[in-house]
């Protein structure tokens, strides 16, 4: 039990697990100009929970960073820790009726894994390109990038395609599918709710991997507060 949920969450977290909530599939969009965001939200498998808090400040106008971290509880073992540092720019912002792209790079630490001298976990890169259709009725999301698993030693190409779908202007369906080179991909659909518009919403997914065990289905549960400026 402990390598199939050690699999899965790793697996996950070799993809863009600090997209915009709900989606792994990140967007070629970044938070406010001269403000922060808070990302928290829960991932629960059959066997296991994910807890995981993403602040993120843009302080240019076009450089958003990330500092957050992540625990992972198996049932009968010890929890342990992810965390997340990135940055992220734009090339090409995004607009209504056409297409953004940006870039990010990052790294992940697993401090239980001790990833070497350098302190440093799985190191990333991937360019997250973003398509409006219909008054932004209609956005797809395309990731494509590279990771290095330092533990292994492995280099992987990772992926995501998604796409969200306004149904309200309050309410928006999600869905993607996502993954890298050496395994089977993941897919998950939801829901993501404006509470206020632009500053607080809520968000909840179900999701599996593709031909992958029964402890890979998962039902996750997140909040999104994004304020107006701040400095």
């Amino acid at each position: 039990m402990k390598r199939v949920a050690a699999t899965l969450l790793s697996g996950l977290a070799s993809v863009h697990v600090w997209a915009a909530r709900p989606f792994v599939t990140d967007d070629a969009r970044l938070t406010n100009a001269h403000s922060c965001q808070l990302e928290v939200w829960t991932r629960i498998y059959p066997n296991s929970r994910e807890f995981w808090a993403l602040p993120a400040c843009n302080p240019t106008g076009n450089l958003e960073f990330t500092v957050g971290g992540g625990q992972a509880r198996t049932d009968g073992e010890n929890p342990t820790n992810d965390y997340v540092f990135q940055l992220k720019t734009l090339l090409r912002p995004l607009t209504p009726n056409d297409w953004g792209l940006g870039v990010a790079v990052g790294t992940v630490n697993h401090p239980e894994i001790t990833p070497g001298p350098n302190l440093l976990g799985n190191i990333y890169a991937y360019v997250p390109l973003s398509v409006s259709f219909n008054d932004d009725r209609v956005i797809m999301h395309v990731n494509g990038g590279w990771l290095k698993d330092k533990d292994s030693g492995t280099h992987k190409m990772t992926w995501g395609l998604g796409g969200e779908f306004k149904v309200t202007p309050r309410l928006l369906a999600v869905a993607e599918v996502f993954g890298d080179s050496q395994q089977n991909p993941y897919y998950q659909v939801g829901a993501r709710f404006a509470i206020i518009p632009d500053r607080v919403q809520v968000d909840a997914t179900v999701g599996q991997q593709f031909s992958g065990p029964s402890d890979a289905q998962w039902i996750s549960f997140g909040l999104r507060l994004t304020p107006g400026a701040l400095f």
